[in-house]
């Protein structure tokens, strides 16, 4: 077994944000990390890349125990590296950022180039090497991240939300970089995300995280929240901000899933009427077979799945404002 971890719980300042009594990872597949925002899946590859230690339980790594502490971190770090959401490059061009991690471990010049060359050839951009880093776009920027990564040789990446700050032909072109790591370099990747779809793509096996537990249900827009009652109208109140109606029978402290095909994406000559009016902002598009996802910030990250001709008609952009409403039969308690 590539990972066991046992028991394993990670506290921040008194408040648990993992607990997982268990869970197994199998060397040389594709694993989907799925759950809503502060579910613990950062927190997770973290732990997996030897980057952070649990405040309790045991993680295995190749059937043996693993220490966060001394010489051995080092060795496994090289064995797993993580690419992060927002990577950083140096100031420096593309060539010199891959080759960092090289010279740290005293290659030869000829040897350096000729991994630094088939690392940005597998993510298509060699023709890069001699830019700045510094002037890449976001999608681009993380394929140089994913070729750094990939130079070092490692038997397992790890990527927290690879395709959330790109634009929709490099996430094309990064999920096809990743399923190509595990097809032909048989390397085990383990990738975070939003996107049931984007897993359902690339991965083998998914694991769900919900309020740093594993969870069986492949819901979507899953919160927490209070419910309460003002007159014949029911609501829960998943932040300060953000109120949603439900359906009458639940109180106190629940759990909801929101349907992103039944949001209502409101245009600007439409003022909508009733309870769940929200306002923010496009913060990801994705074309999916049966339209496009569209992530939004509302005060919470919160998913909607627009039919594609919906989504022609509306000329929504990343970074544009967005006036929604949800509706108390798009929400299911759980």
């Amino acid at each position: 077994m590539l990972y066991s971890l046992r028991n394993l719980r990670k506290i921040y300042s008194g408040r648990t944000v993992l607990d997982l009594p268990e869970l197994f990872i199998e060397k040389g597949k594709i694993y989907g990390l799925l759950g809503p925002n502060g579910s613990g899946k950062t927190t997770l590859l973290s732990i997996l890349s030897f980057l952070d230690a649990p405040s309790a339980g045991t993680v295995f790594f190749n059937d043996r125990p693993v220490s966060f502490s001394g010489k051995a971190l080092q060795a496994l770090r090289r064995q797993v590296v993580l690419v992060d959401q927002h990577p950083i490059l140096f100031s420096t061009s593309v060539y010199k950022n891959v080759e960092f991690g090289l010279k740290v471990r005293k290659l030869s010049t000829g040897k350096r180039r000729r991994i630094i060359e088939e690392s940005l050839d597998r993510v298509g951009m060699r023709g890069f090497a001699e830019a700045d880093g510094r002037g890449l776009s976001g999608g681009e920027t993380q394929r140089v991240a994913i070729a750094r990564a990939l130079a070092c040789s490692p038997d397992v990446i790890l990527f927290d939300e690879p395709t959330a700050s790109v634009d929709i032909s490099n996430q094309i072109a990064i999920e096809n970089i990743i399923r190509d790591l595990h097809d032909d370099a048989g390397i085990t990747v383990i990738l975070s995300t939003h996107n049931l779809f984007q897993a359902a793509k690339l991965a083998q096996e998914k694991i769900y995280l919900f309020e740093g537990r594993t969870s069986q249900a492949a819901y979507e827009n899953i919160f927490s929240g209070e419910a309460f009652s003002e007159g014949q109208n029911h609501f829960c109140r998943i932040s300060e901000k953000v109120t949603i109606p439900i359906r009458p029978g639940h109180r106190e402290r629940i759990k909801v899933a929101l349907n992103p095909g039944s949001v209502k994406l409101l245009p600007d000559t439409e003022k909508g009427e009733g309870a769940g009016i929200f306002e923010g902002r496009v913060i990801q598009l994705t074309q999916e077979k049966k339209g496009v996802r569209v992530l939004t910030d509302i005060g919470i990250p919160l998913s909607i799945l627009l039919k594609n001709r919906e989504y022609s008609l509306s000329d929504l952009r990343v970074g544009n404002p967005v006036r929604i409403q949800v509706f108390d039969y798009g929400v299911e308690v759980i």
